[in-house]
């Protein structure tokens, strides 16, 4: 972040800097200025290379979000056109490419998750969601390149931390992701020529990307336009945040069942508690601070306030609720409760299904040789019995009348298993 003079006036900068979010500006103090003399838009690119995003995308969200509370206009961009590169930011290697139906139904999906943060509509402050590929998919590439090619560098290129890491590994860049930071350089230049927009926002690894379309816009059409990044977010123990055992933490209900999304920020360690109600919740500051003093056991009522909050805003306050009752139904009093994940046996299978199969099929585990670990440690449980034997089948007397059974990964994840 540059060294500003004189701490943030406008709202918008000064909840976004108190609450954890800003990471690096290109002019805090003109960027302030604007923002406190007038609303501003400002976008975040997203590309649709799954038809979800996943927690690490959040804090983005949360941006936006903040952005249109303190009274600005969110510009949502969906990378339609962006996503048909490829963005070589943190990636060791090319993403596959997706053909334009695989795009279209992952900005579907994409979309769903931006209605539940965002107000959309046609006022002054409410959200608007564009696609790239409105501009990209009509360039005329020899007269982009004599128009827009001339204002970049290739030795800054090569200094830019995505190319550089893939180079530094010895690992393949193509010419065609090489391309990548050119082309949101010019989604800001078409952002505020369109819809007025000074202000594009992203993670840390997106800053190289974001300086180019600051500079395009000053080079080209002499106007004066902003950056900021948030920092990347890892757990205290040094994890990427939103990477489990069992995979990615995704935002829509049909790619993770809300339990599971609730108990990812339940199980929060203690040392991110309070950082993560800052980013992910709407808490007042003041209520945060003495959640956060919290010690011993009773950190884990913060963790359940925390998952509470983030489940609300995604997945609603009812399905908050449920996921909360289930949690306590579950580890609390010992019983099946409804609302766990779920994996559907059939009982000609049964036979020869191990409780190892049965592990890594619901999702509790990434591989067997997880299971193993589990089963060895004392943390893998059937219907609250330790496992001992790794090699132990599936019975029929351990279901109940209902066809159910329950199994646990440690003391936080459970699933049920239902035979039919």
């Amino acid at each position: 972040m540059d060294d500003s003079v004189t701490p943030p006036k406008s709202e918008f900068l000064k909840t976004l800097i108190s609450r954890g979010y800003m990471h690096q500006a290109t002019n805090l103090d003109g960027l302030d200025r604007l923002a406190e003399q007038q609303p501003i838009s400002a976008y975040i690119g997203f590309d649709c290379t799954a038809n979800s995003l996943h927690v690490g995308s959040l804090i983005q969200i949360m941006m936006l979000r903040l952005l249109q509370r303190t009274g600005h206009k969110p510009i949502v961009l969906m990378g339609g056109g962006t996503t048909k590169v490829g963005d070589p930011s943190g990636k060791d290697e090319a993403r596959p490419l997706l053909s334009d139906q695989d795009i279209e139904q992952n900005k579907q999906g994409i979309k769903k998750i931006f209605e539940k943060y965002l107000t959309f509509g046609d006022g002054p402050t409410d959200a608007l969601m564009v696609d790239n590929a409105e501009w990209l998919d009509q360039l005329a590439y020899i007269r982009f390149l004599r128009d827009f090619g001339s204002h970049f560098s290739i030795n800054r290129m090569m200094g830019m931390e995505s190319v550089k890491l893939r180079l530094e590994r010895e690992q393949n860049l193509s010419f065609l992701e090489f391309n990548y930071a050119i082309l949101q350089a010019y989604d800001f230049l078409e952002l505020r020529r369109r819809y007025g927009c000074s202000l594009q926002m992203g993670g840390s690894d997106q800053w190289g990307n974001i300086v180019s379309g600051v500079d395009l816009t000053r080079r080209v059409d002499q106007q004066e336009i902003y950056g900021l990044t948030s920092p990347l977010i890892t757990t205290a123990s040094g994890a990427k945040m939103g990477k489990t055992a069992a995979g990615a933490i995704w935002l829509n209900e049909d790619r993770l069942p809300v339990f599971d999304f609730w108990q990812f920020w339940r199980n929060t360690e203690d040392q991110d508690v309070g950082r993560f109600l800052r980013l992910f919740t709407e808490l007042p500051e003041s209520e945060i601070a003495k959640l956060e003093a919290l010690e011993g056991a009773e950190i884990n009522q913060a963790k359940i306030i925390l998952a509470n909050e983030v489940t609300s805003l995604c997945h609603g306050p009812d399905a908050a609720r449920q996921a909360e009752q289930t949690a306590r139904q579950s580890f609390s009093q010992g019983v099946i409760a409804e609302g766990l994940p779920s994996l559907d046996i059939n009982k000609a299978d049964m036979p020869s299904l191990s409780v190892i199969d049965a592990f890594v099929q619901s999702g509790l585990a990434a591989s067997k040789g997880e299971v193993r670990r589990l089963i060895r440690g004392g943390g893998a449980w059937l219907n609250n019995q330790a496992i001992s034997d790794e090699d132990r089948l599936l019975l029929a007397d351990d279901f109940d009348t209902d066809g159910r059974a329950q199994i646990a990964a440690g003391k936080k994840r459970r699933a049920i298993l239902q035979l039919n």
